[in-house]
């Protein structure tokens, strides 16, 4: 190996959140992936002018924190709204009319709880990443010379495809700039590029798509895997995620 290469911080993909403890998380900048629909949510409210986001892992501490703050909280399972929230996952649900200046408190079965997870192992900085903020996310890797964890919230702690082609789109774009010795960054990699051409009728092939669509939510899901259509960067400071873009 080159001695420049040694020079390049270290680039890794954590499939599931499962797997989180068996990486250096500490002084690492986590990227929270969850595509359908939690980080596309976030992504888009802070874009349309949401004053912060709020993430919290449970739906109790959602409305307690919601009391508090004034914020609209939000969360589901199982394609509903949680009793005692409410609003919904969907992107769709926040334009700038409804969210400019206002704070938004979130729980979501799996994003939120990653991102607790990383906070809790001493990560350096949190951001979250989806499609619609893709090129923010590259952007704010590319400037901070320090190691990266591309964190997949997948599904019940289950290994998904999208959040998984989401880490090969940003692998992609940020390869050049980090040391990558990591076979899972590698398998997202190469799996991005295979269906880049094509997301859309692949993203359909996918069991969180057809779990999702079985609720009525193709329009969410399109959106979610659509290149910077909400370019934010959610930075988590002081408890909530706020837009540093």
């Amino acid at each position: 190996m080159n001695s420049l290469n040694n020079t390049k911080p270290s680039l890794h993909t954590v499939l599931t959140p499962q797997l989180l403890d068996l990486y250096e998380i500490k002084d690492s900048i986590v990227v929270i992936i969850d595509v359908f629909r939690a980080t596309s949510t976030i992504a888009t409210a802070l874009y349309n002018g949401a004053s912060k986001v709020i993430p919290v892992d449970t739906a109790e501490l959602c409305i307690e924190v919601g009391k508090q703050t004034g914020g609209v909280t939000v969360g589901e399972r199982d394609g509903k709204i949680i009793p005692g929230l409410s609003y919904g996952n969907s992107p769709s649900e926040y334009p700038r009319s409804f969210i400019e200046n206002k704070t938004l408190v979130i729980t979501t079965t799996n994003g939120t709880k990653l991102l607790h997870m990383a906070l809790k192992q001493g990560a350096k900085n949190i951001i979250t990443g989806s499609f619609p903020n893709l090129s923010k996310v590259v952007e704010f890797l590319k400037s901070q010379n320090a190691p990266v964890i591309l964190g997949c919230s997948g599904w019940k702690n289950k290994f998904n495809i999208e959040d998984v082609l989401f880490a090969g789109a940003v692998i992609e774009e940020v390869k050049a700039h980090f040391e990558i010795l990591c076979d899972s960054s590698f398998m997202a990699n190469q799996l991005y590029l295979q269906q880049k051409d094509h997301l859309t009728e692949y993203i359909k092939t996918v069991t969180h798509w057809n779990r999702l669509a079985a609720f009525g939510l193709e329009a969410d899901m399109l959106y979610c895997i659509s290149r910077d259509t909400a370019p934010s960067l959610p930075l988590f400071k002081e408890g909530a995620l706020v837009n540093q873009a």
